[in-house]
C-alpha cells in the first residue's frame, strides 16, 4: 500500500497551491472584505471566525472562515445541521455559495493546508486515527477533496438524523477516514484538478 506521496507530488501539489492561493486572494479579497463586513454587523462581533483544526503530522492550527453562525452559550456541539437555529441569514448565502470559505486561502498560502486533501477535523477526532488510518495526517488538510465532495450534502443528511452527532461519528465520519484514505494511496495530480473542478462547478 502506498502510505505517502512521492517528492514530486509533494512539490508539484505545493507548488500549485502556494500560486492559485496568491492569485485567489488577490481576486477574492474585495468579496472577503465585503462577507466580513456583513457577518461583522449580523452577529455584532468578529466577522472572522478562527478554530484550532488538526493538520499535517497532528499540527494544530487555527482555520479561518467567515461567520455564519451565532454563539450561544448553550450549544456546545462541533456537528452542524441544516436547521441549526445559529446560522444567521447571511451565514446561509454564505454557506450555499461557499463564501465563507474563501478565507482557507490564507492557511493555504501560509502552508497550513492545501487546496484539496481531507478536510481539518477538531482536536478529538483526527488526532485520535490510530493504526493505518493516521496515515490522513501524512497530508496537508484541504479545502476539498474526495469525502468534502461525497457528503455535499453532509448538514441536510445530518438534520435528518435523530441524533445527528452519534450518527456523524459512528457512520459519516468512518466513511470519510475510508474515503480519505483510498484518495491518498491511490493520490493523482490529475485527480485533485478533477476534485477541484467538481467543487467549483
Amino acid at each position: 500500500m502506498k502510505c505517502d506521496l512521492s517528492l514530486l507530488e509533494r512539490s508539484m501539489k505545493r507548488s500549485f497551491d502556494i500560486f492559485f492561493s496568491f492569485v485567489g486572494l488577490v481576486l477574492t479579497s474585495w468579496v472577503i472584505i465585503l462577507c466580513f463586513l456583513v457577518a461583522a454587523i449580523e452577529t455584532k462581533s468578529n466577522g472572522f471566525f478562527a478554530q484550532h483544526r488538526v493538520g499535517k503530522n497532528g499540527f494544530i492550527f487555527k482555520v479561518i472562515k467567515v461567520k455564519t453562525m451565532k454563539q450561544r452559550k448553550t450549544e456546545n456541539t462541533t456537528v452542524t445541521t441544516s436547521h441549526d437555529m445559529r446560522i444567521t441569514k447571511s451565514g446561509k448565502v454564505f454557506r450555499k455559495w461557499k463564501l465563507d470559505e474563501l478565507p482557507q486561502l490564507w492557511n493555504v498560502l501560509k502552508g497550513d493546508m492545501s487546496f484539496v486533501g481531507p478536510r481539518p477535523d477538531v482536536p478529538g477526532y483526527a488526532d485520535q486515527l490510530e493504526g493505518e488510518d493516521r496515515i490522513i495526517l501524512n497530508i496537508r488538510p484541504g479545502i476539498t477533496g474526495p469525502a468534502t465532495i461525497h457528503y455535499k450534502n453532509e448538514e441536510e443528511l445530518l438534520a435528518a438524523q435523530d441524533n445527528p452527532e452519534q450518527y456523524n461519528a459512528k457512520v459519516i465520519y468512518p466513511h470519510k477516514v475510508q474515503i480519505n484514505k483510498e484518495y491518498i494511496t491511490n493520490y493523482s495530480f490529475i485527480k485533485d484538478l478533477y476534485y477541484i473542478m467538481k467543487t467549483l462547478t
